[in-house]
C-alpha cells in the first residue's frame, strides 16, 4: 500500500493543507532564528557604533525580507518547494544542480550546528563530547523527521524561550555599558567599514533565505506567505543580531553564549544555545531532505534520516574543516534564488503551467550558465557579495532568455516564409 506523503515532498502542497497567518509566523519567525546571526551581530557589534549597527540592520534586513517575501510568494501560489520550482528554471535535471548546492550545505551545517552546541556544553559540564553530539543529532533528526508538524510545535516552544532569555542578557549587557545612554556613545576599538556590515548583514541570511519557499509554500495566501516573512525577517533577523551585537559591545565576545557565560547565566545560555541551534539544525535538515528527494525521488523523510546520520558522524569534522568551504558554497546559493524569480516574474509574467501535468526541458542551459556568471560575480567582483551574485545572474540569465526566444522567432518566421 502506497504510503501518503505528508510533506509534498514531490508535489504542490493541496489548499486543504495549508496553514494559516499564525502558525506560518512562528514557524517563519523560528526559521530566522538563526544561530549564525548572532556571530554576525556580534561581528558588527566589535567594529560599529550603536547608529550605525541600527541602519545597518534595518538596511540588511529590508534587502533580505524582498528577496524571502518575493520567494514565499511564489511559494504560496505555486504550493512548491524551492527545488521543484528550481525544475521551471533550471529544467528536471539542470534542477538536481540546485537541490545538491543547496541539500550539501544544509547537510554541512547540520553537522556544523551539532558541534558548535557540543563544545560550550562540553565546557560547562566536563561531559564527553560524543555523547553530547549523537543525543542532539538523535533529536534534532526525529524532529526533522515529522516535519512541518513539529518545526511548527518547536517553533511555538523555542521562539518565546530564546526571545525571553536573550532579552535578559541584553538588559544585563546594557546595565554593564551604562544604560542606553552608555550604548548609544559606545566606540569600538576597530571599526569596519558600512559596506563590510552591510556585507555580514546581507551574507549572513541570503544563502539560508533562498530556501524560503520550502517553508512558506504551506501559507494558505500568497498575502500571508509575504507579510510572514517580511515581519519575521524584520523581527527574528534583528532579535539575532542585537543579541549578539550587544553582548559584543558590553563584553567583547560575539558568540552569544560565551556572553551569556561571562554574565553568569550558564543554564540560560545553554538553553538559548540550544534552542537556536535546534531550530537551525531543524530548518537545515528538513531542507535538504526536500533537495535529495527531488533528485533521487525517495521520500523526504527517509533522506531526513540518513543526511542526520550522516551530519552527526562527520559534526567535529565539519566544525574543524569545513566551515570555510560551506561559506564559498554559500555564495552560491542566492543565484538560484535571484534565477528563480527572474524566471516566474520577468520570464513567464508570473505565471506557472500545473507542475502536475508540466512537460519539464531537460536543461535549461541559459540558467545553467548564469548560476555560473552569478557565482563568479559573487566570489571575484567587489562590493556585498550575494548581490553580486543575484544581479549577475539575473541580468545574464534574463538576457539569454530574451536572445533565444528572439532567435527562435526568427528562424521560426524565416521557416514559415520559405514555406
Amino acid at each position: 500500500m502506497k504510503q501518503t506523503d505528508h510533506e509534498f515532498s514531490l508535489q504542490a502542497v493541496p489548499g486543504n493543507q495549508r496553514n494559516g497567518f499564525w502558525k506560518m509566523f512562528v514557524v517563519m519567525l523560528g526559521f530566522t532564528f538563526f544561530s549564525a546571526s548572532m556571530l554576525s551581530g556580534g561581528e558588527l557589534g566589535a567594529g560599529l557604533t550603536m547608529e550605525q549597527f541600527i541602519w545597518i540592520v534595518l538596511a540588511g534586513n529590508l534587502i533580505l525580507g524582498l528577496y524571502t517575501g518575493a520567494l514565499a510568494y511564489i511559494a504560496a501560489k505555486t504550493g512548491l518547494s524551492t527545488h521543484l520550482l528550481a525544475r521551471y528554471a533550471f529544467g528536471e535535471k539542470g534542477s538536481y544542480l540546485a537541490s545538491f548546492l543547496l541539500g550539501g550545505t544544509q547537510v554541512g551545517w547540520f553537522g556544523v550546528g551539532l558541534a558548535m552546541f557540543a563544545v560550550p556544553v562540553q565546557r560547562v559540564s566536563g561531559l564527553e563530547m560524543w555523547p553530547i553530539i549523537i543525543i542532539a543529532g538523535v533529536v534534532m533528526t526525529a524532529s526533522a523527521y515529522f516535519g512541518m508538524k513539529a518545526l511548527a510545535i518547536l517553533s511555538f516552544a523555542a521562539v518565546p524561550a530564546i526571545t525571553i532569555l536573550g532579552s535578559l542578557s541584553v538588559f544585563k549587557a546594557v546595565d554593564t555599558v551604562g544604560g542606553v545612554a552608555g550604548l548609544m556613545q559606545y566606540e569600538p576599538a576597530e571599526t569596519i567599514s558600512l559596506a563590510a556590515a552591510l556585507t555580514i548583514c546581507v551574507g549572513s541570511f541570503a544563502s539560508g533565505g533562498t530556501l524560503t519557499p520550502d517553508f512558506a509554500r504551506f501559507a494558505k495566501t500568497r498575502r500571508s506567505a509575504v507579510i510572514t516573512t517580511l515581519i519575521a525577517f524584520f523581527i527574528g533577523n534583528t532579535l539575532m543580531f542585537t543579541f549578539g551585537a550587544i553582548g559584543a559591545m558590553a563584553t567583547g565576545f560575539s558568540d552569544i553564549s560565551e556572553v551569556m557565560l561571562t554574565q553568569g547565566l550558564i543554564v540560560a545560555a545553554i538553553i538559548v544555545l540550544g534552542l537556536n541551534i535546534w531550530t537551525t539544525n531543524d530548518n537545515s535538515l528538513y531542507a535538504s531532505g526536500l533537495g535529495f528527494s527531488n533528485i533521487t525521488k525517495i521520500r523526504k523523510s527517509k533522506i531526513v534520516i540518513f543526511n542526520g546520520i550522516t551530519g552527526t558522524i562527520f559534526a567535529l569534522w565539519l566544525y574543524n574543516n569545513f566551515v570555510g568551504w560551506l561559506t564559498l558554497l554559500g555564495g552560491a546559493l542566492p543565484p538560484i534564488g535571484a534565477i528563480l524569480l527572474t524566471d516566474f516574474f520577468l520570464i513567464n509574467k508570473g505565471k506557472y503551467g500545473s507542475f502536475e501535468t508540466m512537460t519539464f526541458k531537460t536543461v535549461n542551459w541559459p540558467a545553467i550558465i548564469a548560476w555560473g556568471c552569478g557565482f563568479a560575480a559573487a566570489q571575484f567582483l567587489p562590493g556585498i557579495p550575494p548581490l553580486n551574485g543575484m544581479i549577475g545572474s539575473v541580468i545574464i540569465y534574463a538576457g539569454l532568455s530574451i536572445l533565444i526566444e528572439k532567435v527562435t522567432q526568427t528562424a521560426s518566421s524565416n521557416v514559415k516564409k520559405v514555406a
